[in-house]
């Protein structure tokens, strides 16, 4: 496996940590004129369109058979319909600057599936990041307080499950389909995802039908191109040229992204016990990442685990 990184996957890295990043305030700007199921749905709509066209530009059909095809659809289940679906529904009570903290524990969560997933047990200072980076959790929510600066409890648990579902669905997708199959993977469980995300926004029929306003235009771009058409591309691009724990100990920026951006233009700001568990958190996910990174190195064109 290759210790250092090319150019070109660092700019490529670079766009995939600004763009999730600004992910955070598009959300918050969707959500104003459309419920969080629609925008979801309308996220991996957009996404699932344009991933088509790039994915057909690069060439990267006829890599999959008809089981591949399903099994991909079938991970845009937790990797799509339940990641986006519990992470927009609680952003409606939640700050994007938090919000993102409390996503990006997926790497936590993907050190924890990585035995008994992938068969490959932590190392203590595994273990000691990822007991920091949930008490940095803690800090963060205020899980102690019902009032005041703390957190609301549900919204917390939302985002964790999101993010745990974006970790098993990213250790099952790591574990089924080899490097040249990842961009039509990518496609039909971007499918998936959205097939399932709009069959649940209409059976509950809970929200009305989005405002058809610029705001929303604006954001259903920016979440649907550039936040997960062309960052799920280079997502799964790296994930199939290089250790998951090389780029997973560095995914710490994109929520520094999220809450410099939060601060900048939404005024956001943390009350000192919780910049203190934002710090935690970012260590822990820089720990978690760093103390993997050498676990098994990685042959030439052999498949990438987590």
């Amino acid at each position: 496996m290759d210790r250092r990184w090319s150019y070109l996957t660092w700019v490529l890295f670079a766009v995939l940590v600004v763009s999730w990043g600004l992910n955070y305030l598009w959300v918050e700007v969707g959500l104003t004129s459309a419920g969080p199921l629609w925008l979801a749905t309308l996220r991996s709509g957009v996404g699932l369109a344009g991933t088509l066209v790039l994915v057909t530009i690069a060439g990267g059909w006829g890599t999959l058979e008809v089981k591949d095809r399903r099994d991909a659809a079938l991970l845009g289940i937790p990797n799509t319909a339940l990641f986006f679906g519990l992470w927009f529904v609680a952003a409606r009570s939640v700050p994007p600057g938090i919000a993102s903290i409390l996503v990006y524990s997926f790497p936590l969560w993907i050190a924890l599936l990585s035995a008994p997933v992938l068969g490959r047990p932590l190392r203590r200072t595994a273990w000691a990041a990822i007991t920091i980076g949930f008490i940095g959790v803690a800090l963060i929510s205020q899980v102690w307080s019902l009032t005041g600066s703390g957190v609301a409890l549900v919204p917390v648990v939302e985002l964790l499950l999101g993010a745990l579902s974006w970790a098993v669905g990213t250790v099952l997708f790591q574990r089924r389909f080899h490097a040249t199959q990842v961009l039509a993977a990518n496609t039909y469980q971007l499918a998936g995802g959205f097939l399932v995300l709009l069959l649940a926004t209409l059976a509950l029929g809970g929200e009305p039908l989005p405002r058809p306003t610029p705001d929303l235009l604006a954001a259903t771009l920016w979440l649907g191109i550039v936040g997960t058409a062309v960052a799920y591309s280079i997502w799964y691009t790296l994930l199939g040229q290089t250790s998951a724990a090389r780029v997973s100990a560095y995914l710490f920026l994109v929520p520094v992204v999220a809450l410099v951006a939060s601060a900048l233009l939404l005024d956001e700001r943390l009350v000192w016990i919780q910049l203190v568990g934002v710090g935690l958190v970012l260590l822990a996910i820089f720990g978690v990442g760093r103390s993997r990174m050498d676990l098994l190195p990685r042959a030439p064109g052999s498949t990438v685990r987590p």
